[in-house]
C-alpha cells in the first residue's frame, strides 16, 4: 500500500490503507471527521454524502484508490464551502428532529443549490433522494427554498 494523497476540507491529506476502504472509513477513522454518517452501506439513505470535486456522492460506495488527487467537501467544511445560509435555515425552520440524516442531507441540498439555483419543488423531490425516518422532508423542502431565495 501507498499512501493517497487528496484534499478534504481545503486541506492537503494523506491516508496510507487498504485501497478498497470506502471514503466514509477513511474520513471517520482515518481522519477523525465524524459529521459524515454511516448509515445503510449501499449508497441508498445518503446519510454518508459528501462532495467530491464538488458533485455530491454517496461516500460508502467511493474507495480510497479512486479518490487520489480530488477535492472533497464534509459537511464540517460546508460552512466554508458557501454552505452557512443554509445551515442557518436548517435551525431557523428546526429541520432536524434525531439528525442522523442531516449531515448528508445538507450537502445533498448544497449540491442541489450549486446546480440549481431555484429549484422547483419537482428539482428538490427528484434532486433530495437521502432518506430522512423522521419525516422532515417539508420542512427540508422549505429550508431549500429559502435558501434560493423563494418563499415557501
Amino acid at each position: 500500500m501507498s499512501a493517497v494523497r487528496f484534499r478534504v476540507n481545503g486541506k492537503p491529506r494523506s491516508v496510507d490503507a487498504d485501497p478498497s476502504t470506502p471514503l466514509l472509513w477513511v474520513l471517520r477513522d482515518h481522519l477523525g471527521l465524524t459529521g459524515t454518517k454511516f448509515g445503510c452501506g449501499i449508497a441508498q439513505c445518503g446519510a454518508c454524502t459528501v462532495h467530491l470535486n464538488g458533485d455530491a456522492v454517496r461516500s460508502c460506495q467511493v474507495p480510497l484508490d479512486s479518490i487520489k488527487g480530488t477535492d472533497i467537501v464534509t459537511v464540517e467544511g460546508l460552512a466554508d464551502a458557501g454552505g452557512t445560509r443554509l445551515q442557518q435555515l436548517w435551525f431557523e425552520l428546526n429541520v432536524p428532529q434525531c439528525g442522523y440524516c442531516q449531515a448528508g442531507m445538507l450537502m445533498a441540498a448544497a449540491d442541489l443549490l450549486k446546480k440549481t439555483p431555484q429549484p422547483t419543488d419537482e428539482d428538490i423531490d427528484g434532486a433530495i433522494t437521502n432518506i430522512c425516518r423522521c419525516g422532515t422532508y417539508p420542512r427540508i423542502r422549505a429550508a431549500i427554498h429559502r435558501a434560493a431565495g423563494q418563499t415557501a
